[in-house]
């Protein structure tokens, strides 16, 4: 029998040779794709597992803190810490930190943004007249923070040569006088014989006094009664800086940040984030940090005056820049300004003063923040709080936002006296408004130890005791493909949604601005502790939800979670649901696992942005999404290579017919038969396996996958399995042809005659003829067009199911490669048996073509009647292929082909196509072999 095997692949070498490159390919790409799916699942298991853990497993928010929008989308809004404050009672806390699982419980407590003035010192040297004895400078800011510009306050500098000097009477004090003309009528401004040359400009612009006094107030300790202004009237917020001196000027531009505070517990952020690594002066916040009071003997601000320990940022977390324009003002005669500066109409002679602009300067806006560092710099008997962003959706899908009503002056009010709130920053009153703010008023009892009247069984406001201050980007660093929102620390990323955004923000990110009601609020810029929270809620005049409820949110690491294995999530999951028991009315999200997904928010109709909002669960979806598409790549794979050399094996069988009919004359079994063409198929598989070998090690290499050289020693026994199961059912076939049956060529039952007017038509008619031959050319092709179309949109389905998020992105990008390669050889290797089984049945119908030819049809009129036979052959394959492909998708479930339909349908069609002009271009070398061949030749041999 072995020589029998031997000496049949030496007499057939070129089908022996054709099979045996089929029988490569198959093997070959199966290993090497098979190797490629694996290495993909498990890179996209290794980054998700690397990845999925962020700061917290889970996020514990107050009742009715989740938007429409996380509901609806399952995603956790970036921003939302800047919009709670309170809502979680301490019992609910300490109860939550003592369940079973838990490791740390960090919470957070917002209380409300302080109002911290400072100055921005802009040097102004440069435009002095160097010849002027006495001069004033007028510096007209303009603030760009985020998408909008604002007009702020014009800022003097009065330069004298002449020394300015202090001076009191009574309650009357100064340390800007000034000699100079004296003009009659400001005669009894003068203080000590000399002219006060700031006063009048930055304390008197009303010429009011809270003693209604006939007479304008003069320079004294009291602050003037402005009780009938606005916080927001710019002129207000106007100042002189007077200096004495010769070629040297500054201006300090009044810069007020808000600054919000946050009650943290101090051991358990630094085991959650590190906080204590981020301390950059002073020390961390310890639980020993409590509220203190000074006693009468010791205080510098009352009777008893209450602290609380606080850290402080080292950096502003709001930006903005200032870009002045500075005037020389024309004064007239030097000797009389002092006179003109030093009564009460000084604001209105300095504003209506005519100006020759000189230069610019500019200024960044947190350069003020340093100078903030005392205790008396943080005021906390007026703080702010602020509500969540309101947001829909678009048509498009996109996130919108709603504005708010503009802030009301009446929010800067001074509880005390009902004075305006000095220098408001200028975007709350110009910006456009996201969030509602509110103002909480302290009770007026500061240093009095305990409040009666309106205020009884309310606390005085503490003052605030710095004990360092700590820098945010010290913080460890966590994957940016999975983290979670860490507002204590961090304002949220968010960048331009389009070119205009983009240009408006010069490129740079959406940053805080110091508006309230903006869209992005600053984190946390003071922290204190927990036990700090009553001395500033029960301060308030008015009790709210923070006196019962003070906690904003509680972010939870679980003990034992390593990732999103099934041991981590069943730990994880077993947290939030004793969680959700104890507190139904609590929000509780699972972030393990989640990733930021960016969102298009419109803020306005010409200004998008994008920000990352977090996909919950994403890990997980992707591990799931990964092992399915994993498995079913495999199959297909297997399928198509399978069934590619099952058709080969066929056509090959087929071809033989006579010999396998001689065979049986000679008294050849069934079984015999069977034997030697199994035998003649594990022979050249076991060559191709071999050839298939070296060349997987060398693609394996090339395509840079690992083990390569383990993962081309599969290809042998793959061969040889693919060799024995493609050839097991023809060979089984062709043990039932009878030895007469096998010997006679096969001729195709009589039909009803029809007319042909055309090649085309004789071609459909060949067709329709010899329906066998034409099923079994078109089965190759139509499962490379199945398989493809399966492929390819399982492939979309995944990337769908799992892109959007940064880590999901992440993983379809490490995948594609393998997918598409995958999709590719299905269609090829479905073409390639579609071929075979094309030139296979040239062969057999040498005969017909050559009758053809003996009646004068020309070589021209054979190849296009071969042509069309091919076009409508691989028509029908593709075009069935394509229909049963939709429908295998479609019973996966409709959802497979959601938003990819278009693409899907347009891929399958022109697979179609491509594998039609295959078909034909392959069909070119036997119609030029048949053509070389004489018709009397042919006839004699059939």
């Amino acid at each position: 029998m072995t020589a029998v095997i031997l000496g049949q692949l030496r007499r057939r070498r070129g089908r022996a040779l054709a099979l045996a490159a089929g029988i490569l390919v198959a093997a070959t790409s199966f290993t090497l794709l098979t190797a490629a799916v694996s290495t993909s699942k498990a890179t996209t298991v290794g980054t998700v597992r690397k990845n999925a853990r962020s700061a917290y497993d889970v996020l514990v928010r107050p009742p009715h803190s989740r938007t429409d929008v996380e509901r609806q989308s399952g995603l956790v809004e970036p921003n939302f810490l800047s919009g709670t404050f309170g809502g979680i009672t301490m019992e609910q806390y300490r109860r939550i930190r003592g369940m079973a699982g838990v490791d740390v419980a960090a919470p957070v407590a917002n209380i409300g943004y302080l109002m911290v003035g400072s100055t921005v010192t802009v040097d102004v040297s440069r435009f002095l007249d160097s010849k002027a004895t006495r001069q004033i400078l007028r510096v007209s800011p303009t603030l760009t923070a985020g998408l909008g510009t604002y007009r702020t306050a014009d800022q003097y500098v009065y330069l004298t040569r002449s020394p300015l000097t202090s001076g009191s009477e009574d309650v009357f004090e100064s340390d800007t006088l000034e000699k100079g003309a004296i003009a009659r009528n400001t005669r009894q401004y003068l203080l000590k014989g000399k002219y006060d040359v700031c006063f009048y400009y930055n304390g008197d612009k009303t010429e009011q006094t809270l003693w209604n006094m006939d007479h304008a107030m003069r320079p004294n300790i009291i602050a003037e009664d402005l009780r009938e202004r606005s916080a927001f009237d710019p002129d207000l917020h106007s100042r002189m800086n007077c200096q004495s001196g010769q070629g040297k000027a500054t201006v300090d531009i009044p810069v007020t940040y808000p600054v919000l505070l946050s009650a943290i517990d101090p051991v358990a952020e630094n085991r959650l984030v590190g906080l204590g690594r981020t301390i950059v002066s002073g020390r961390m916040l310890t639980e020993q940090d409590k509220p203190w009071v000074v006693p009468a003997a010791k205080s510098v601000h009352g009777q008893h005056d209450r602290y609380i320990p606080a850290l402080l940022a080292d950096n502003a977390l709001t930006t903005g820049s200032l870009s002045a324009t500075v005037e020389r003002l024309d004064i007239g005669d030097p000797a009389q300004l002092p006179a003109k500066l030093g009564n009460p109409s000084a604001d209105t002679f300095v504003r209506g003063l005519h100006g020759t602009m000189v230069g610019t300067v500019g200024a960044d806006l947190s350069e003020g923040f340093g100078k903030a560092l005392n205790a008396d710099s943080f005021d906390t008997d007026e703080y702010w709080t602020v509500g969540p962003v309101d947001y829909r959706r678009t048509a498009g899908g996109d996130l919108a936002v709603r504005t708010q009503a503009a802030q009301k002056p009446g929010l800067w009010v001074t509880n005390t006296e009902q004075q305006p709130f000095p220098d408001v920053p200028e975007e709350n009153n110009q910006g456009t408004q996201y969030r509602k703010v509110t103002s909480h008023a302290a009770t007026d009892c500061v240093g009095l130890g305990i409040c009666d009247n309106i205020d009884s069984g309310r606390l005085p406001s503490p003052f605030v005791q710095l004990v360092g201050r700590y820098d945010t980007g010290k913080l460890p660093g966590f994957s940016p493909l999975s983290q979670a929102p860490l507002e204590t620390y961090q304002p949220p990323q968010v960048t331009g949604a389009d070119d205009a955004t983009r240009a408006a923000l010069h490129g740079r990110p959406l940053r805080p601005d110091r508006n309230l009601g903006g869209y992005v609020s600053p984190p946390p810029t003071m922290l204190t502790t927990m036990d700090s929270i009553t001395a500033l809620t029960k301060s308030r005049r008015v009790p709210d939800l923070q006196d019962t409820a003070p906690v904003s949110a509680i972010r939870i690491r679980v003990a034992g979670v390593t990732g999103v294995d099934a041991v981590s999530r069943a730990r994880v999951d077993a947290v939030a649901g004793e969680i959700r028991t104890a507190y139904p009315g609590l929000q509780i999200d699972v972030t393990v696992g989640g990733s930021p997904r960016p969102q298009t928010v419109a803020l306005s109709p010409a200004a998008h942005v994008t920000e990352r909002w977090v996909d919950k669960g994403v890990a997980l979806r992707i591990l799931t999404a990964v092992d399915t598409k994993s498995a079913v790549l495999f199959v297909l794979v297997l399928v198509v290579c399978a069934l590619f050399l099952g058709q080969a094996a066929l056509a090959s069988v087929r071809s033989r017919r006579t010999e396998i009919g001689t065979l049986r004359c000679l008294g050849w079994s069934s079984g015999e038969v069977l034997r030697l063409i199994l035998g003649e198929l594990a022979a050249i598989g076991l060559a191709a396996g071999a050839a298939g070998a070296l060349l997987a090690y060398g693609l394996g290499r090339l395509l840079g996958q690992p083990d390569a050289g383990a993962k081309s020693l599969l290809v042998l026994p793959v061969a040889l399995g693919l060799a024995a199961a493609a050839g097991l059912v023809p060979a089984v076939l062709a043990t039932r042809l009878g030895p007469m049956e096998a010997v006679r060529p096969p001729v195709a039952a009589a039909r009803r005659a029809r007319p042909v007017r055309s090649v085309a038509g004789l071609a459909a008619v060949n067709l329709l003829r010899v329906r066998g031959r034409t099923l079994l050319g078109a089965a190759g092709l139509a499962l490379g067009v199945a398989a493809f179309t399966v492929l390819l949109a399982l492939t979309l389905a995944f990337q769908g199911q799992v892109a959007g998020p940064l880590l999901g992105n992440a993983v379809v990008a490490q995948a594609r490669g393998a997918d598409y390669l995958s999709v590719a050889l299905s269609l090829l290797l479905g073409a390639a048996g579609a071929v075979d089984v094309l030139v296979l049945s040239q062969r057999e119908r040498a005969a017909d073509l050559a009758v053809l030819r003996a009646t004068g049809w020309t070589n021209r009129e054979l190849a296009r009647l071969t042509f069309y036979e091919g076009i409508g052959l691989a028509l029908l394959g593709g075009l069935t292929g394509a229909a049963a492909g939709f429908a295998t998708v479609l019973s996966l479930g409709r959802g497979v082909l959601h938003g990819h339909l278009l693409a899907v349908t347009g891929a399958a069609l022109l697979a179609t196509l491509a594998a039609t002009a295959l078909v034909c271009a392959a069909l070119t070398l036997p119609i030029r072999a048949l053509s070389r061949i004489a018709p009397a030749h042919l006839l004699a041999t059939d």
